[in-house]
């Protein structure tokens, strides 16, 4: 049997609990929710997300990042300000970001501008991780090009070396972004593939509304 053969069976069937919006006056705190029942259930990286972005040549690319604050104006997530995503949204702030949560037979799609979030917020969340994590902000020169494995494990013990004993600040090179969005698309698994898809769209005064998609 052809790889193609076997990729056409693989499927199954979805369950047929019903999709409850309990946030529809700001649907950014349904996308919390969901994820606080996400973690509730111990799925693993539930608050993984893929974060989609457009370079300058308008070629799209795809990565999965941690969502790590979610409050009513949007979702936050920190990376390196030299990063490739980070050079993408200084091009466009425009990004489409993905959760899916297979055990729940839920997904939400969401299309936000990006924008950096304050220092003090940064500093804040740099404050709180661990150690080993700290010196790998200053050590990583994210997404560009290394002779091989060794130089990045040269890199973080010289970091380590120069901050033996001493306080990490955060370098200014990494911090926080936040996307607030102006769609989300909830979506819930059901039988017979007719899954439910609700759609939020913000208006120009700021106001959500909401109507249902064909699955």
């Amino acid at each position: 049997m052809s790889m193609s053969n076997k990729m056409y069976d693989v499927r199954r069937d979805h369950s047929l609990n019903e999709l409850i919006i309990k946030n529809n006056e700001n649907p950014v705190l349904e996308i919390k929710h969901w994820l606080e029942e996400a973690l509730s259930n111990n799925l693993q990286d539930a608050n993984a997300m893929v974060l989609s972005t457009v370079d300058i040549n308008n070629c799209p690319s795809s990565r999965i990042v941690l969502a790590r604050d979610i409050d009513s104006e949007g979702i936050t997530f920190y990376t390196n300000y030299n990063s490739d995503k980070a050079k993408d949204i200084d091009n466009n702030p425009n990004v489409s970001a993905n959760f899916y949560w297979k055990e729940l037979d839920r997904q939400i799609k969401i299309k936000g501008i990006v924008k950096k979030v304050s220092e003090e917020v940064s500093d804040n969340y740099f404050a709180s991780r661990p150690r080993e994590s700290q010196i790998g902000a200053w050590a990583s020169d994210q997404s560009q090009k290394v002779n091989n494995y060794d130089q990045i494990l040269d890199q973080f013990k010289n970091e380590k070396a120069r901050f033996e004993g001493k306080e990490i600040h955060r370098p200014p090179h990494w911090g926080g972004y936040i996307i607030e969005p102006f769609q989300i698309q909830f979506w819930k698994g059901k039988p017979s593939r007719l899954h439910e898809n609700i759609c939020f769209e913000k208006n120009s005064l700021g106001k959500w509304g909401n109507f249902f998609m064909n699955p």
